[in-house]
């Protein structure tokens, strides 16, 4: 009986164990620890030192979490010298019933690495139980014409314990017309039968009293005593005899409650109440007589409860025919009973590690567990298995017992936990099957480098902008989980001189905000580049980074310096400018004897503003009645809006009898300007 889940795999190429590992793996794929200890040991007992016999030392004991695991826990390890202890009562009988051998098999499991060790506890008998009949009296009914030697069969006594621990041997009180014989069954049981030594004479002794007594041979030994009341009748001639000696039957162990099994027969020749013939159980043991019914008058045997071949494969009886004169006789019944395929295999999950680490290596253990079917032949055959397409494999440990072992690449982000459902089938026709679902949570690892959202940012920004104020937002994703996936954000390089960097931009390390940390002047600071880092919080930290790059956009925030003619008392010609910063007229310039501008309060009235992007001054030059006006560059020109001036400041031009400045398109790229009108100088 039991079950096997060995499970087909291709042949692979051997691999080499480190030598220090070959005692355990010997001890975990191959022999069984055993152990042998009497029943009904005191709690706390040692059965033996399992650390030693595993080659543990006393301080792995603890550290590897050693341990016993089974059905019913009897034993216990201890934490510090690393015993195996008895926990509970042990009692043989209880356990292991009417078996020969009782043994209790164990698993002893270790962890770091986890593995599982297989232990055999052989529990011997001790001699805890009497003799005990199943009367307190026999009443017996003899002819006084029976003859010297004839056998009269007694009910046997009952005894628990097994082998020398059982019933041994019987006696009688000496008195002159019986002696007791014991006779020796196939089965090794002892029944004590009556031998008459002395013809009976009814009219002389009606009846004789005797006691029974059946020992055991344990040391001391243990018995018990019944009354037998003999009763003397007149003359029967003839016993009943069995059709046969032994009857021998097998049922399927799904016979129904009730049915009808076999039919023990007996005949007698004599006549009248002499030939009548009951039938009655005798040397039967109690369990077996609770199952099964036997017809007095018919002698038909029938079960009464259902049959478990699980429970006992094969039930023994003797059954005796007793006519109306008292004599009797004895035939075996044997009942064997077939397994039907009525259990469904089971599946006992032993150790888990229900939280697996997503770099997990392949061959990794997960799990340890064993089927058990406690049906005979191809019924308790089991084959385990597991749903396809994931990434964990099933290994036969040894008989009965396996590993859920890693089997692929896991990776939490794709899938956090894994729904592994086992089925064990057994080999019976048709057959059963049960699974059992376990869950398995993959936990993360920092495998995943954050991830901006853009892979570049561009920004604009008008000048004059106020200092604090928010410009940019970058942001970055990171699918890992807690510290390996939280995200803080910095300025890792930028164009901007180094030292003053922290003056110009800041970012936030939790929202990735950029905040200016002061007004920009596009008339200085037109554009400029930041390199920014998302880093997570792993062990190793894993990180990303991104450029954004920002444009200072131009407000018309500064007014063109312009100079007109004003008359001096004298009548002579003077200039005055708008009122603005300014860089000073470069001397000389404005083609030499050109008055050039100078500061001054007032601007005329056909000033209009332009969009000039820088500093310019205003010359006026004359010859006679002609006059012409000029736009002198006053600071070197830096994009396509500016007026090309020529190569450098200083250069003048012209700009005749009241023309505008769209008037030089070889000079100009800006459509909007300044309206300078005639000045006429006399």
């Amino acid at each position: 009986m039991g079950g096997s889940c060995a499970q087909r795999r291709p042949a692979r190429r051997p691999q080499v164990l480190f030598p220090f590992l070959l005692p355990l793996f010997y001890r975990a794929l191959c022999e069984p620890i055993r152990y042998s200890i009497p029943e009904e040991l005191a709690e706390g007992s040692v059965v033996g030192n399992l650390a030693k016999d595993l080659g543990l030392g006393v301080l792995e004991v603890s550290a590897r979490k050693l341990r016993v695991s089974a059905e019913k826990l009897l034993f216990k390890v201890d934490a510090e010298s690393g015993d195996l202890l008895v926990k509970d009562r042990i009692d043989r009988e209880q356990i292991c019933k009417e078996r020969r051998i009782c043994e209790l098999q164990l698993e002893a499991v270790v962890e770091n690495p986890l593995n599982i060790f297989h232990i055999i506890v052989v529990v011997e008998d001790i001699n805890d139980h009497a003799p005990q009949f199943d009367k307190k009296e026999i009443l017996l009914e003899i002819f006084e014409s029976i003859s010297p030697g004839v056998r009269i069969s007694l009910d046997p006594a009952t005894d628990p314990d097994i082998n020398m621990n059982s019933v041994k041997d019987y006696r009688i009180n000496p008195n002159p017309y019986f002696s007791l014989m014991v006779r020796v069954n196939s089965d090794g049981g002892k029944y004590p039968e009556l031998s008459l030594v002395k013809s009976l004479d009814r009219e002389e002794q009606r009846s004789h009293r005797l006691i029974l007594t059946a020992m055991d041979g344990g040391d001391p030994p243990r018995s018990a005593t019944v009354r037998i009341e003999i009763f003397v009748k007149d003359t029967n001639d003839n016993s009943p005899v069995f059709s046969k000696e032994e009857y021998r039957v097998s049922v399927s162990e799904n016979l129904p409650p009730g049915s009808s099994i076999l039919q023990v027969t007996a005949t007698d020749q004599d006549e009248g109440i002499n030939a009548e013939i009951n039938y009655y159980f005798r040397s039967t043991a109690q369990s077996t007589r609770h199952v099964f019914s036997l017809d007095e008058k018919t002698g038909m045997v029938k079960n009464t409860r259902p049959l478990d071949f699980e429970d006992t494969e094969r039930h023994t009886m003797e059954v005796e025919a007793k006519d109306g004169g008292g004599l009797s006789t004895q035939c075996k019944v044997i009942i064997e009973i077939l397994d039907e395929n009525d259990n469904n295999p089971e599946i006992i999950i032993t150790s888990l590690s229900d939280e697996i680490s997503e770099d997990s290596h392949p061959g990794m253990v997960v799990a340890l567990f064993k089927t058990r079917d406690p049906d005979f032949g191809g019924n308790g055959e089991v084959t385990c298995n597991i749903e396809r397409d994931i990434p964990f494999k099933i290994s036969s440990s040894s008989t009965n017992y396996y590993k859920l072992v890693t089997d692929g690449v896991l990776d939490r982000e794709h899938t956090p936990e894994y729904n592994v459902t086992i089925t064990a089938t057994d080999k019976g026709k048709p057959p059963l099957s049960s699974s059992i679902t376990i869950t398995l949570h993959i936990t993360d690892v920092n495998d995943n480098a954050p991830v901006f959202q853009q892979s570049a940012y561009l920004v604009h920004v008008p000048e004059n902008n106020p200092p604090g104020a928010s410009i940019a937002q970058v942001s970055a994703s990171d699918s890992d989980l807690g510290p390996n996936g939280h995200v803080s954000y910095s300025i890792v390089a930028s164009d901007l001189e180094p030292r003053a960097l922290s003056s110009y931009v800041s970012v936030s390390a939790q929202s990735g905000v950029v905040f200016a940390q002061r007004a920009f002047d596009h008339e200085q600071l037109r554009a400029f580049e930041l390199t920014l880092q998302a880093r997570d919080q792993g062990s190793p930290a894993l990180s990303a980074n991104v450029s954004l790059r920002v444009l200072v956009g131009d407000r018309n925030d500064n007014a063109p310096r312009v100079l007109y003619p004003t008359l001096g008392p004298d009548g002579s010609a003077l200039f005055d400018t708008v009122p603005r910063a300014a860089p000073p007229a470069a001397a000389g310039g404005c083609f030499g004897s050109v008055l050039c501008s100078k500061s001054g309060p007032e601007i005329p009235p056909n000033y209009s503003e332009g969009t000039l992007p820088y500093s310019y001054n205003l010359c006026v030059a004359h010859t006679g009645k002609t006059e012409f006006n000029f736009l002198k560059c006053s600071e070197p020109l830096h994009s396509t809006q500016d007026i090309v001036c020529g190569d450098s400041p200083g250069a003048l031009i012209p700009l005749q009898g009241g023309s505008n400045l769209t008037s030089h398109p070889e000079t100009l790229t800006l459509v909007s300007f300044v309206f300078v009108s005639s000045v006429i100088v006399y």
